[in-house]
């Protein structure tokens, strides 16, 4: 096919078949969120198949041999602008990436994923891990499909990983964890000699409707656009995104818990903020997506922890909280509310779980997750290979499949790979505070008054304008002057936990 238009021309034609291909998508995504959120039980069948006819679509429109010869000729052309050659690479890299798919494997991931999704839902009401494990298996199996599509070099796991994090592997992370693994062991073994903060006052009985209006509270505090948002109730807290304009997070509620509410709130609010910042002129585009999972989990991980557990945040907000549940919380004061909010025991949820410890519910999964694409583990060995795990790292026996192997929705999703994210967020989002702290004067001042607005801005300055432009590596090093250091996370454990346990 040979081009005779202008470069501006045919970069118009570019951005018009991606936007129309992103309108698809996030068509697809809006029905996903509704399968989580509304959707009446019997509709599990035809919304799958609604779903998968969306993605084929979604993918047949992208691999195009049309888009191909576009894409091929612009990066000939020399007249563009630098947004416009960045764009342009990024899509020819994921082209050639989705060109790998056939049409028939990407229908058949989608209904397998929303099939799975349904089972692990029913699981979970019986509380029954074999009642998800057959569609488990099924996707586990088109999972390593995708590794031989893919291709890797040395671990079938890299393929996986290189779709949330590029350029992550199996040898970086087994390098990485045992390093992370002792300071932290050595951390936790301090602090389990002294005495633990209580927290009993997190699991007394706290009104459904009254922890609701008070997370929306905090999610409006943190600067959530409610005209261009909303949160709703899941099984499993979530954020997605149909564009920067219509963002949605979802929580849950537990009467008997105020911990699972109040932190989903905050740490998918941390997710729904990115979401927001990302520029819209180029939505559809590469520099209007993010960076990578690591660093989406730096936004969610940095608002959840640093902010979120920090003694300046509930100073400003303990006493709105007290005054909602003066029954539970009259009696406690604001210092012992952060020692137990920020109390370090080993548990059995991942997302329950204190900032210490939260590193070896990620290390269990990838261990999971790598020897299931291995061969090494079986399906039906799960449940009990969990158990065995939290045993030995935690100290923990789950008691039940809900408490264990069933508490991720991520698996449903065919999401295998994701789990590292969270650690690799968490170590960013370290680094990100850290020099936000340098950047922002009287950030801990604003915050104990109740103004995250400097923060915010700062992070859509640092961060959330530039899109796909860097790779994390790189954007890392641009907004700390360093690459990723484990060290700063280590530092800001070390400075919280020492004040609180008087280590």
């Amino acid at each position: 096919m040979i081009f005779s238009s202008s470069s501006r021309l045919l970069y118009d034609e570019y951005r018009v078949q991606m936007r129309k291909i992103a309108d698809v998508k996030n068509a697809s995504a809006v029905l996903q969120w509704d399968q989580e959120t509304y959707m009446p039980e019997k509709a599990t069948a035809f919304r799958a198949a609604q779903i998968a006819s969306l993605s084929e679509l979604s993918h047949q429109l992208f691999t195009h041999e049309s888009m191909g010869a576009i894409l091929q000729e612009l990066q000939s052309r020399d007249d563009l602008a630098e947004d416009e050659q960045i764009n342009v690479a990024l899509t020819w890299e994921d082209f050639n990436k989705q060109k790998k798919y056939p049409g028939a494997f990407v229908r058949s991931l989608s209904e397998t994923a929303s099939r799975s999704f349904h089972s692990w839902v029913q699981a979970r009401k019986q509380n029954a891990f074999p009642v998800f494990a057959p569609d488990l298996a099924i996707l586990i199996d088109l999972k390593k499909q995708e590794t031989d599509l893919l291709g890797y070099d040395r671990h079938p796991y890299d393929a996986l990983l290189n779709e949330f994090e590029k350029g992550c592997t199996v040898d970086m992370l087994d390098r990485l964890f045992p390093a992370v693994r002792q300071p932290l062991k050595d951390l936790l073994d301090r602090i389990s000699q002294k005495p633990a903060p209580d927290d009993r006052f997190l699991r007394r009985h706290y009104p459904s409707q009254l922890q609701w209006d008070f997370g929306m509270q905090l999610i409006l505090g943190a600067g959530f656009d409610f005209g261009a948002g909303r949160q709703d109730i899941s099984e499993h807290p979530f954020t997605t995104s149909f564009s920067p304009d219509d963002v949605r997070i979802t929580t849950r509620v537990d009467e008997e818990n105020l911990d699972r509410m109040v932190w989903s709130c905050i740490h998918e609010t941390g997710h729904a903020l990115y979401e927001q910042g990302l520029p819209r002129p180029q939505y559809g585009l590469p520099l209007g997506e993010y960076t990578s999972l690591g660093i989406h989990e730096s936004q969610s991980r940095l608002w959840e922890n640093q902010v979120g557990r920090s003694l300046p945040y509930w100073t400003f907000w303990f006493p709105t909280l007290q005054s909602i549940f003066p029954d539970n919380l009259r009696a406690v004061s604001l210092k012992d509310f952060y020692a137990g909010i920020n109390r370090v025991e080993p548990t059995y949820i991942r997302t329950e779980a204190d900032e210490l410890t939260y590193h070896f519910h990620i290390m269990i999964r990838y261990e999971l997750e790598k020897a299931v694409l291995e061969g090494a583990l079986r399906v039906g060995d799960i449940s009990a290979w969990w158990k065995e795990q939290y045993r030995n790292w935690l100290g923990l026996e789950p008691l039940d499949d809900n408490r264990g192997c069933l508490q991720d929705v991520h698996w449903s999703h065919g999401s295998f790979g994701y789990f590292p994210t969270y650690s690799l967020g968490s170590f960013y989002a370290a680094q990100f505070f850290e020099r936000a702290v340098q950047e922002i004067p009287g950030l801990t001042r604003t915050l104990s008054e109740g103004h995250t607005k400097p923060l915010l801005d700062w992070l859509r300055i640092s961060i959330h304008q530039y899109g796909k432009r860097y790779r994390s590596a790189e954007l890392c090093e641009k907004v700390t002057g360093k690459p990723l250091d484990f060290q700063s996370f280590l530092n800001y454990l070390l400075d919280k936990y020492q004040k609180i346990y008087d280590l």
